[in-house]
């Protein structure tokens, strides 16, 4: 599970060269930063887009060996790029191919309006890793006309024809994931988990067959296949080597076999091995196997995540998007965090969940705060802020889990933002000074409890499926409203204080109430065009437990809701009832989980985390028309450059920041494109 950035207002949301200094011609140029240089985290701004820098604090103290085994794998999770571009649609990497070749060759008019709406949508698509949205899952509109796009195809001698050139500016395979009530989700969803012709209920029916070899730890079926219908027979291609994105893949184990070989310790190394041998087999048991063993490698500098993991882009939330994060373990945050996973069966004894729904025994719980050193996949260029894996109800429930909370992005997010919208949507001059003061406090303990202890918590009652069965489309939302739920429980709490966290605790958890009720019912409607239903499962989670505490608070004027200068507030009348509220509501939301409810849950997330209140909405968007800063941010990655000697041998790893988006995005399409054809 991940958390994407929900900070004050903006919402989120390397490589091998020859011998000795020698490096291959980039279209990028790099930036040395010197340590006394002012670091600019701001690379450009285009369409509702801002790119961002992050630094890599602690580089310069690593070993020799511990940036090789960072630099090796950031290579293995780089090879594995394309395999997302394809998961998110199937025409992604030829439309891809097409718009490269032409922006690199075309010697036109390069200062016209089409030309800038070209480059524009260029970049959206590089962003999206294709070309829907990635957030809405909304279809990316280009600005200009098939008519110019066919005369740049024209004069650069570029290729792209039939479906995959008309769908750009057609209606068809609008929305790359459509969790829309009542109707065939992934016939209606772009995203390429599943062949044409395949219906909701082929894949309800295909996995309704599995069974898992032990019913009390039960496989993953789906995570990592293509669901595919051939002469009326419903069958899967696995991705593995020699199978689905065998090319790709054949890239990482390449990488991750130089990675082992580096390992800090053989537990690491141990899980690495699993890991080569799950993308060389395909084998779901060998998955489970290597998560076991990746959550009990906790010791060391550098850790990772590298496979197809998250489901938030299934419909029906069974595939895993393929993702990589590498990480340098920040020492001294992660000590004076360690005291909430210290502290976890504390937080679930007195959680408000009922007590059959809890754990008698949480185990194997550890947070750390890293410092990102490369991202690919589902996590680049938009990247989460926090992660908890893996997902597997019973491996958190036997063994345990990692959270991380991802401290040089969150850092990299605060200095580049600014509060004007905030001053725009706070109802009052407390209410900002609340947030300017512990605001960002509040926020990183938020993530650090979503993670640590929420998606930690609770437990299935025997005998009920896993939650994508059972809730099916509903499941993440609910698994991330419920995550939210806990951190929001505990932030306003003695407790924390008691651990040494805050030292005001209401003060902090005033921060973080006022600034979920405002994100939840007002701010995040920035992202939506007006009409648009909530879509996104961590949008709708966010409005569903914002819009529920509203309304069953009403009777006592808990939030109320404030009309101002013809501008709409929410504002907090009881904290300490509005924390009852979120109790009572995490309570209920355990409960669907532990019960699979899938009633309960369809009226919990249609009741209230669909449908937009058009009026407000509409005063949202012209409120926001004043500010030029773009709604959602993402990054660019720094560049490991190995240096070698005659031998061969890596002798150091320098750092370098991109200077464009463009140039990284070129580059790594020269360098990591495994996939020229997957059909």
């Amino acid at each position: 599970m991940k958390l994407r950035f929900i900070l004050n207002v903006v919402l989120v949301s390397v490589f091998l060269f020859g011998c000795g200094k020698e490096r291959s011609e980039k279209a990028q140029e790099t930036l040395e930063i010197k340590d006394t240089e002012k670091f600019n985290y701001n690379v450009e701004q285009f369409a509702d887009l801002k790119i961002l820098r992050y630094q890599i604090p602690g580089w310069e103290q690593l070993t020799l060996k511990e940036q090789k085994l960072v630099y090796y794998l950031t290579q293995a999770g780089l090879s594995g790029r394309d395999i997302m571009w394809d998961q998110n649609y199937r025409h992604n990497l030829a439309i891809r191919s097409a718009l490269e070749n032409a922006y690199t060759l075309y010697k036109g008019d390069k200062e016209s309006g089409d030309w800038k709406a070209f480059e524009v949508y260029l970049k959206r698509v590089w962003f999206s890793n294709g070309i829907h949205h990635h957030y809405s899952n909304d279809k990316l509109k280009p600005e200009f006309s098939s008519d110019y796009l066919k005369q740049l195809f024209a004069d650069t001698n570029t290729v792209l024809e039939g479906e995959a050139f008309e769908v750009i500016f057609n209606n068809s395979d609008a929305k790359k994931v459509n969790q829309g009530k009542d109707i065939d989700n992934v016939g209606l969803s772009a995203v390429n988990f599943y062949g044409p012709n395949v219906a909701n209920s082929d894949v309800e029916s295909f996995y309704a067959a599995k069974q898992s070899p032990d019913p009390e730890k039960p496989l993953s079926f789906g995570l990592n296949s293509q669901l595919v219908k051939e002469n009326g027979v419903v069958k899967e291609r696995i991705y593995k080597s020699g199978g689905l994105y065998g090319a790709a893949i054949d890239e990482i184990i390449k990488w991750l076999e130089l990675a082992k070989g580096v390992a800090e310790n053989k537990a690491q190394g141990d899980a690495i091995g699993l890991l080569i041998e799950y993308y060389k087999s395909g084998d779901l048991q060998i998955w489970d196997d290597y998560n076991v063993a990746w959550t009990n490698a906790t010791e060391g500098n550098i850790d990772y995540i590298n496979g197809f993991v998250e489901v938030y882009n299934d419909p029906l939330g069974y595939r895993g998007s393929y993702e990589m994060i590498v990480q340098i373990n920040d020492f001294d945050m992660s000590q004076k965090m360690k005291v909430l996973s210290d502290n976890a069966q504390w937080f679930e004894d007195n959680s408000s969940i009922i007590d059959t729904h809890k754990k008698a025994n949480v185990v194997g719980v550890t947070y750390k705060v890293v410092n990102v050193a490369g991202e690919a996949g589902d996590a680049s260029p938009s990247t989460p802020i926090g992660v908890n894996l893996p997902n597997a109800n019973w491996i958190r429930a036997t063994v345990g889990s990692k959270s991380v909370s991802l401290g040089n992005i969150t850092n990299a997010y605060n200095n580049a933002s600014s509060s004007g919208r905030l001053k725009e949507f706070v109802h009052d001059e407390e209410e900002y000074k609340l947030e300017k003061k512990y605001g960002q406090l509040a926020d990183k303990l938020h993530t650090a409890l979503h993670e640590v202890i929420g998606h930690a918590s609770g437990k299935l009652n025997p005998g009920v499926g896993e939650t994508k069965e059972t809730l099916k489309n509903y499941a993440s939302t609910l698994e991330e409203g419920r995550a939210d739920l806990v951190a929001l429980y505990y932030l306003y709490d003695s407790k924390l204080q008691e651990l040494g966290l805050v030292d005001d605790w209401k003060a902090v958890g005033k921060a973080a109430f006022d600034g979920y009720i405002r994100n939840g019912l007002i701010m995040q409607l920035i992202r939506l065009n007006l009409g648009d239903d909530v879509e996104e499962a961590h949008m709708r989670n966010r409005q569903w437990v914002s819009a529920w505490v509203y309304e069953k608070g009403k009777a006592d004027n808990v939030i109320e809701k404030v009309s101002k200068d013809g501008k709409t507030y929410f504002n907090i009348n009881d904290y300490d009832k509005l924390r009852k509220l979120f109790g009572d509501l995490l309570r209920e939301t355990q409960r669907i989980k532990s019960e699979g409810d899938y009633a309960a849950v369809e009226a919990l997330v249609e009741g209230y985390g669909v449908k937009v209140d058009q009026a407000i909405h509409s005063e949202v968007l012209e409120r926001n028309k004043q500010f030029t800063s773009a709604p959602y941010s993402g990054f660019v990655n720094p560049e490991l450059v190995a240096e070698k000697n005659e031998a061969g041998d890596i002798i150091s790893i320098k750092v370098r920041q991109p200077e464009t988006f463009v140039g990284q995005m070129l580059d790594y399409s020269k360098d990591y494109s495994f996939l020229s054809d997957v059909n």
